[in-house]
């Protein structure tokens, strides 16, 4: 397809709790070199060259981050990088990018809109672009696809799609018919999903026209319609912020999976399979996949020595030494400010520590 009106939204707000005490009120998630020497956004918008233009990727996010995320990523027009007034989860954020695809697309409702998180770890970028090229040609005929990833274990951290029939659509990329979304699991649904073999991880990379994602706002979600219908009307009137604005402070806080995707029949999504290594990178212990660790199965970034020390993940710089004695299952993160200390297995309740952190007016300064 041509690839003028071919557009990437990079979904970029959230903040990266799990990822404290390096990520900070000021320096998300996406804003770290969590692996390799480029931030996660940097990552992002680097897999998309040469199958988008520079000038047709757009990324939303905390108007908080725009100035950093600028100064990083200046191939992209800085017009093109958003702060949204409010975090609204990607309902909102979904809508506001698809009112302005359309002003800038001059109204063309044809426009494909490839969305994407901002936190993945991708390394065949090739095999990437080929899934999310036949995704962009194959959704010209009204569909919705979403990017599968073939799970290789019983993750209950995933949400799932399950598949169905192979379809007949030109390409190198397979794709099937979805039968449903569903939630993250627990621990005896996913390893029966596992088990029957049909099921996909949700990675939440979806691809869509604008006018297909549009009638189903307006058929499941009016509230977003309204926000992507007022978006691009004020674009077209040079003031996109304002009328921006204005539809978060009355709007609702709600997923695009919530919002739409959970409601959609299933014959109108089809699901492509991914042909690319992917990790969803949510807390420290995602490290695991991405670093080898040495003899003792410890993942190491930085200065480290220990003495009977196994199965940890350790982070630190060049600077500050860590060590430890005798101790296993652990994630060590240290800072110039503020060091981390907790079991492997409870890398999900660092957000909880940070929310608790939070309500202490005398530690304020280390969020």
């Amino acid at each position: 397809m041509n690839n003028n009106n071919l557009y990437a939204v990079v979904m970029a707000g959230g903040r990266g709790e799990r990822f404290w005490p390096q990520s900070r009120a000021s320096r998300p998630k996406q804003l770290l070199r969590l692996i390799g020497n480029l931030t996660l956004i940097e990552q992002t918008v680097e897999r998309l060259n040469p199958l988008v233009k520079n000038e047709n990727i757009l990324i939303l996010t905390n108007a908080d981050y725009v100035a950093p995320m600028r100064s990083l990523l200046n191939q992209i027009p800085p017009q093109n990088i958003i702060g949204e007034p409010f975090g609204k989860d990607t309902g909102p954020c979904v809508a506001a990018a698809a009112g302005l695809v359309k002003s800038l697309s001059g109204g063309d409702e044809n426009s494909v809109m490839i969305m994407l998180p901002s936190d993945h770890i991708i390394r065949d970028n090739s095999a990437l672009r080929q899934v999310l090229g036949d995704s962009a040609a194959a959704v010209q005929s009204g569909k919705i696809a979403t990017i599968g990833i073939t799970p290789d274990y019983a993750s209950t951290g995933y949400g799932y799609i399950k598949c169905g029939e192979k379809l007949d659509i030109s390409g190198e990329t397979v794709f099937r018919q979805s039968l449903g979304f569903k939630e993250k699991p627990n621990a005896e649904n996913a390893e029966h999903m596992l088990a029957e073999g049909n099921y996909q991880w949700n990675s939440g990379m979806f691809v869509w026209t604008v006018k297909t994602i549009t009638d189903a706002f307006l058929k499941y979600a009016p509230e977003l319609a309204e926000i992507a219908e007022a978006v691009s009307h004020g674009n077209d009137n040079g003031r996109f912020i304002e009328a921006m604005t204005e539809q978060y402070e009355k709007c609702d806080k709600i997923s695009i999976d919530y919002a739409v995707m959970e409601k959609l029949p299933s014959e109108d999504v089809i699901v492509a399979e991914s042909t690319f290594d992917w990790d969803d990178v949510g807390s420290w212990n995602a490290l695991r996949n991405q670093i080898k660790p040495d003899e003792n199965n410890n993942v190491v970034r930085g200065l480290f020595e220990g003495v009977n020390v196994s199965d940890s993940i350790i982070v630190s710089d060049s600077r500050h030494l860590i060590t430890a004695v005798d101790v296993s299952d652990l994630i060590i993160v240290h800072t110039d400010d503020a060091t981390l200390i907790c079991q492997s297995k409870s890398a999900q309740r660092i957000k909880e520590l940070v929310g608790k952190i939070s309500q202490n007016p005398a530690l304020e300064k280390f969020l």
